[in-house]
Protein backbone atom coordinates (compact mmCIF):
# COMPACT_ATOMS: atom_id res chain seq x y z
CA UNK A 1 0.00 0.00 0.00
CA UNK A 2 1.29 3.48 -0.85
CA UNK A 3 2.21 6.05 1.76
CA UNK A 4 -0.82 8.03 3.05
CA UNK A 5 -3.43 5.61 1.70
CA UNK A 6 -5.96 4.12 4.02
CA UNK A 7 -6.89 0.47 3.93
CA UNK A 8 -10.58 0.07 3.08
CA UNK A 9 -12.70 -2.82 4.33
CA UNK A 10 -13.20 -4.24 0.84
CA UNK A 11 -9.46 -4.27 0.25
CA UNK A 12 -9.04 -6.88 2.96
CA UNK A 13 -9.23 -10.54 2.18
CA UNK A 14 -12.31 -11.22 4.32
CA UNK A 15 -13.91 -14.45 3.25
CA UNK A 16 -15.66 -17.09 5.30
CA UNK A 17 -13.17 -18.83 7.45
CA UNK A 18 -10.66 -16.00 7.51
CA UNK A 19 -9.60 -15.03 11.03
CA UNK A 20 -10.93 -11.48 10.70
CA UNK A 21 -14.55 -12.59 10.08
CA UNK A 22 -14.49 -15.57 12.40
CA UNK A 23 -13.36 -13.46 15.32
CA UNK A 24 -16.01 -10.78 14.78
CA UNK A 25 -19.01 -13.13 14.79
CA UNK A 26 -18.12 -15.47 17.62
CA UNK A 27 -20.55 -15.45 20.53
CA UNK A 28 -20.37 -17.50 23.69
CA UNK A 29 -23.67 -19.30 22.93
CA UNK A 30 -22.70 -20.03 19.33
CA UNK A 31 -22.32 -23.68 18.74
CA UNK A 32 -24.12 -26.61 17.19
CA UNK A 33 -26.72 -26.87 20.00
CA UNK A 34 -27.65 -23.17 19.97
CA UNK A 35 -27.78 -22.79 16.18
CA UNK A 36 -31.31 -24.28 15.81
CA UNK A 37 -33.02 -22.71 18.82
CA UNK A 38 -33.42 -19.20 20.15
CA UNK A 39 -33.11 -18.34 23.80
CA UNK A 40 -36.47 -18.23 25.64
CA UNK A 41 -36.20 -14.46 26.11
CA UNK A 42 -35.51 -13.99 22.39
CA UNK A 43 -38.43 -16.28 21.47
CA UNK A 44 -40.78 -14.34 23.76
CA UNK A 45 -39.65 -11.04 22.23
CA UNK A 46 -40.24 -12.39 18.71
CA UNK A 47 -43.65 -13.79 19.68
CA UNK A 48 -44.66 -10.41 21.10
CA UNK A 49 -43.37 -8.57 18.05
CA UNK A 50 -45.21 -10.75 15.52
CA UNK A 51 -48.38 -11.39 17.52
CA UNK A 52 -47.75 -15.06 18.17
CA UNK A 53 -48.71 -16.52 21.45
CA UNK A 54 -51.28 -18.55 23.34
CA UNK A 55 -53.94 -15.82 23.02
CA UNK A 56 -53.51 -15.59 19.27
CA UNK A 57 -53.68 -19.35 18.86
CA UNK A 58 -56.86 -19.47 20.98
CA UNK A 59 -58.47 -16.69 18.93
CA UNK A 60 -57.56 -18.49 15.69
CA UNK A 61 -58.98 -21.76 16.96
CA UNK A 62 -62.17 -20.01 18.16
CA UNK A 63 -62.57 -18.27 14.78
CA UNK A 64 -62.19 -21.61 12.97
CA UNK A 65 -64.81 -23.25 15.21
CA UNK A 66 -67.29 -20.37 14.79
CA UNK A 67 -66.80 -20.43 11.00
CA UNK A 68 -67.36 -24.20 10.86
CA UNK A 69 -70.53 -23.93 12.96
CA UNK A 70 -71.86 -21.09 10.76
CA UNK A 71 -71.25 -23.15 7.61
CA UNK A 72 -72.99 -26.15 9.18
CA UNK A 73 -76.02 -24.04 10.18
CA UNK A 74 -76.32 -22.53 6.69
CA UNK A 75 -76.11 -25.99 5.12
CA UNK A 76 -78.75 -27.38 7.53
CA UNK A 77 -81.15 -24.50 6.80
CA UNK A 78 -80.67 -25.01 3.05
CA UNK A 79 -81.22 -28.78 3.38
CA UNK A 80 -84.47 -28.22 5.27
CA UNK A 81 -85.68 -25.56 2.81
CA UNK A 82 -84.85 -27.56 -0.33
CA UNK A 83 -85.32 -30.97 1.24
CA UNK A 84 -87.68 -33.84 0.66
CA UNK A 85 -90.79 -31.93 1.78
CA UNK A 86 -90.56 -29.69 -1.27
CA UNK A 87 -91.99 -31.26 -4.40
CA UNK A 88 -93.36 -29.87 -7.63
CA UNK A 89 -95.57 -32.94 -8.24
CA UNK A 90 -94.09 -33.32 -11.70
CA UNK A 91 -95.65 -29.99 -12.71
CA UNK A 92 -94.78 -28.81 -16.21
CA UNK A 93 -96.49 -26.32 -18.55
CA UNK A 94 -96.08 -25.52 -22.23
CA UNK A 95 -97.66 -22.56 -23.98
CA UNK A 96 -99.32 -23.98 -27.09
CA UNK A 97 -100.69 -20.70 -28.44
CA UNK A 98 -103.16 -17.88 -28.04
CA UNK A 99 -106.11 -16.45 -29.92
CA UNK A 100 -107.01 -12.75 -29.85
CA UNK A 101 -110.81 -12.82 -29.82
CA UNK A 102 -111.39 -9.04 -29.60
CA UNK A 103 -109.90 -5.82 -28.26
CA UNK A 104 -110.95 -6.98 -24.79
CA UNK A 105 -110.36 -10.73 -24.73
CA UNK A 106 -107.69 -13.32 -25.57
CA UNK A 107 -107.82 -17.11 -25.16
CA UNK A 108 -104.61 -18.81 -23.99
CA UNK A 109 -104.03 -22.46 -24.96
CA UNK A 110 -101.74 -24.48 -22.67
CA UNK A 111 -100.59 -28.06 -22.23
CA UNK A 112 -100.31 -28.97 -18.53
CA UNK A 113 -98.61 -32.05 -17.06
CA UNK A 114 -98.93 -32.91 -13.37
CA UNK A 115 -99.06 -36.03 -11.22
CA UNK A 116 -102.50 -37.71 -11.40
CA UNK A 117 -104.82 -36.67 -8.57
CA UNK A 118 -103.15 -33.26 -8.07
CA UNK A 119 -105.04 -29.97 -8.20
CA UNK A 120 -103.15 -27.04 -9.76
CA UNK A 121 -103.62 -23.27 -9.93
CA UNK A 122 -102.21 -21.22 -12.80
CA UNK A 123 -101.82 -17.50 -13.42
CA UNK A 124 -102.54 -16.66 -17.05
CA UNK A 125 -101.62 -13.27 -18.49
CA UNK A 126 -102.20 -11.23 -21.64
CA UNK A 127 -99.65 -8.67 -22.87
CA UNK A 128 -99.91 -5.73 -25.28
CA UNK A 129 -97.29 -4.69 -27.86
CA UNK A 130 -95.30 -2.82 -25.18
CA UNK A 131 -95.13 -6.02 -23.03
CA UNK A 132 -97.49 -4.43 -20.50
CA UNK A 133 -99.85 -6.81 -18.72
CA UNK A 134 -103.36 -5.93 -19.94
CA UNK A 135 -105.12 -9.01 -18.60
CA UNK A 136 -104.60 -11.46 -15.73
CA UNK A 137 -106.52 -14.46 -14.48
CA UNK A 138 -105.89 -17.21 -11.94
CA UNK A 139 -107.54 -20.51 -12.84
CA UNK A 140 -107.94 -23.68 -10.78
CA UNK A 141 -107.36 -26.93 -12.65
CA UNK A 142 -109.12 -29.72 -10.73
CA UNK A 143 -107.45 -33.03 -9.91
CA UNK A 144 -107.72 -35.67 -12.63
CA UNK A 145 -106.51 -39.24 -13.15
CA UNK A 146 -104.65 -38.18 -16.33
CA UNK A 147 -101.12 -36.73 -16.18
CA UNK A 148 -101.41 -34.54 -19.28
CA UNK A 149 -104.22 -32.03 -19.83
CA UNK A 150 -105.07 -29.33 -22.34
CA UNK A 151 -106.24 -26.02 -20.98
CA UNK A 152 -107.91 -23.12 -22.84
CA UNK A 153 -108.34 -20.02 -20.69
CA UNK A 154 -110.23 -16.88 -21.77
CA UNK A 155 -108.66 -13.73 -20.29
CA UNK A 156 -110.43 -10.36 -20.32
CA UNK A 157 -108.16 -7.42 -21.21
CA UNK A 158 -108.18 -3.65 -20.71
CA UNK A 159 -106.84 -3.06 -24.25
CA UNK A 160 -105.92 -5.15 -27.29
CA UNK A 161 -103.52 -7.96 -26.40
CA UNK A 162 -100.88 -9.23 -28.81
CA UNK A 163 -100.01 -12.38 -26.84
CA UNK A 164 -101.23 -14.59 -24.02
CA UNK A 165 -99.31 -17.08 -21.93
CA UNK A 166 -99.02 -18.93 -18.65
CA UNK A 167 -97.16 -16.82 -16.09
CA UNK A 168 -96.78 -19.58 -13.50
CA UNK A 169 -98.48 -22.64 -12.03
CA UNK A 170 -98.31 -24.08 -8.52
CA UNK A 171 -99.83 -26.75 -6.31
CA UNK A 172 -101.99 -25.08 -3.65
Amino acid sequence: MAHGERELPWDQDNHPGSPELSDQHTTPAAGPAAAGSAAPADRAALDDRYGRGAGTRRRGRLLAIVTAVAIAVVFAVWAIWAGPGQTDHGLDTDDVGYEVVSDHQVVVHTQLAVDPGTEVECAVQALDKGYTIVGWRVVTVPADDQRSRSLSTPVNTTSRAVTGLIHSCWVP
